[in-house]
């Protein structure tokens, strides 16, 4: 596996309206919502960062597991992180190796509707780590 760079960094939230006035109102960091989606806030023009968002707790547990309750045999994640690699075959690849290793996936690979391919695992600390190909940000790498 060969991490290309940091993707994506995203504070997880179980209080949006809360999360939003330390990011966006006191901090002034320039976020909008994801299309339809009100709660998910973020910013690809924040320095130092391709992505950084702020992301719902629940929104987090359906990307995950498919219900808006993350579960209870598992730590309560605070933040994500996720690891572009360098096409959608090496993230099932990425994902692969991990298993390998012992590591257990949140989800297997998979493409979201908006075009990123990621498969996640949560390490013991509960950060949400992703392997990522996200295409539109290789075009902007080049």
């Amino acid at each position: 596996m060969q991490v290309q760079f940091i993707s994506s960094m995203s504070v997880i939230t179980p209080d949006p309206d809360a999360s939003r006035a330390l990011y966006v109102d006191a901090l002034r960091l320039p976020l909008k919502p994801a299309g339809d989606d009100v709660r998910y806030v973020f910013s690809e023009q924040v320095a130092g960062s391709r992505h950084f968002g702020v992301w719902p707790l629940s929104e987090a547990a359906e990307a995950c597991f498919e219900t808006p309750d993350w579960p209870t045999d598992r730590p309560v994640p605070q933040a994500s992180i996720e690891f572009e690699v360098e096409s959608e075959a090496a993230v099932s690849a990425a994902a692969h190796e991990l298993e390998g290793r012992g590591f257990v996936l949140l989800h297997p690979t998979r493409t979201e509707p908006w075009g990123q391919t990621v498969a996640r695992v949560q390490t013991l600390e509960g950060l949400i780590v992703g392997l990522s190909y996200a295409p539109w940000m290789h075009e902007s790498a080049e």
